[in-house]
Formats: C-alpha cells, structure tokens, sequence
C-alpha cells in the first residue's frame, strides 16, 4: 500500500531482546539502565505502570549482566543463598508490601547479593516510598537506592509496537488504523497486544481484512453483529 507505515527509530540496545524499542517514553530509563555495572550502590529500582514495558527492560538488563530473576512474591519459599552468587533481579516489590516472610528475604538477598560483589534490580509499579514495606531496615535500603522511572508509552512507541504485532501475524495495516486505534486505546504495550489479538480474530472468524471500519467496530459493540461490506 502506497500508506504502509515506517518508522525511523533509534537502534535496538545493544545488550539483546533485539525487539525493544526506543522512544522518548523509555530512553531515560533505558540510559540509566546502560549505566550498569556502574550503578551507585550496585543496585537500581526500575519504576513504571503496568504495561510500561518495565519487565521487558528487566529481562534486557537480566540478559546482559546473566542476572537471575524472581518474582517478589516468591521470595518467601525461595533459598536465598542460591542466589546470592551472582546478579538478580525482583520483579513487583510492590506487591510484598506487609508480608514479613517474603520482606525478610529480600532484606537477606538484598545484603547478600551486594557483600558477594553482584548487583540487583528491583521493579515496582512506583517509589520505595510508597511501597507500605514494614521492615524498617528493608525500607530504608530501598529508600536509598537509585530510581530509574519508565513514562508510559509514547505515541511513537505504541504505534511501532502496533505495526510490530500486526507485522508478526503477518497483517499490513493501513496508517489511518493505528491513527484511529492510537487516541481511543490505554496507553499501555498490554492494551496493544490485546487489541491486535481481537483485530485478528475478528477479521479471521469474518474473512475479512483487518482495518480502520472493523476498528470502529470493535470500540462500539453495539456494531460487531454488523458485518461491513468492504472488501
């Protein structure tokens, strides 16, 4: 199509997950993150909304430094010492708040990583501030630790994810579908795979290309019992 969408976006990160994209939402905390293994302390909280692409970041740090990762709400069952010998990553600290197993091993991990020379990430949807964590020696290491913060996804960056997502089912999409789909979805990379997915299945159970009219119709269910005539 003479409208097919390009992009001109910076180079992937040269530490792997080739398929990370940079933008102005993520390029801060992706600069903090190349930082490494400089980082102050040899520790770093990696902050954003859900749908920020923070894990996605994680697992290209994890990649680089062959870190470890676990979720925070495992920690509680975890053999900590097994994974004091190298680098690790805790995704959702958040979510631990209050539970005094899973914070206790944390605060262990955290002291045991650092004393062996490894460095760690942690994640969170906000500030260790805000966190509520009970464990007053875990709370002020947290606090004293560097923020790196994620925005959420720009425009540019949900619409090359949008293009991505259709390119890797093999669909080409017209310019005025991401313009249509870009002001009316969450600005979240999770609400983009999600909506590609419905595209997709709509336009496969109807026989019918995926563009800007089935759109319209999945954002107004009123329509989906309403075929188009569009070829």
């Amino acid at each position: 199509m003479s409208d097919q969408l390009t992009f001109d976006l910076p180079a992937p990160p040269a530490q792997g997950a080739a398929d990370f994209l940079i933008t102005p939402s993520n390029q801060t905390a992706m600069a903090v993150i190349k930082t490494w293994p400089d980082w102050p302390n040899q520790k770093l909280v990696l902050v954003g909304a859900e749908g920020t692409g923070k894990t996605h970041l994680a697992h290209v740090w994890a990649e680089a430094s062959r870190a470890e990762i676990i979720r925070a709400t495992a920690l509680g069952t975890t053999v900590i010492e097994a994974l004091a010998g190298g680098s690790v990553v805790v995704e959702d600290v958040d979510r631990i708040a209050g539970d005094r197993a899973a914070e206790t091993a944390l605060f262990h991990l955290h002291n045991l990583v650092l004393a062996e020379g490894g460095w760690l990430l942690i994640t969170a949807k906000d500030a260790p501030s805000r966190w509520g964590v009970s464990l007053p020696d875990l709370r002020s290491r947290m606090e004293a630790t560097t923020v790196a913060r994620l925005d959420p996804p720009d425009d540019m960056l949900l619409s090359a994810v949008l293009v991505k997502l259709f390119d890797d089912r093999q669909i080409s999409v017209n310019a005025n579908l991401i313009d249509y789909l870009l002001p009316r979805m969450e600005r979240s990379l999770a609400e983009a795979a999600q909506l590609v997915e419905e595209l997709d299945r709509i336009a496969l159970a109807e026989r019918r290309p995926v563009t800007r009219a089935l759109a319209t119709r999945l954002f107004d269910p009123r329509q989906l019992d309403m075929p188009t005539n569009e070829g």
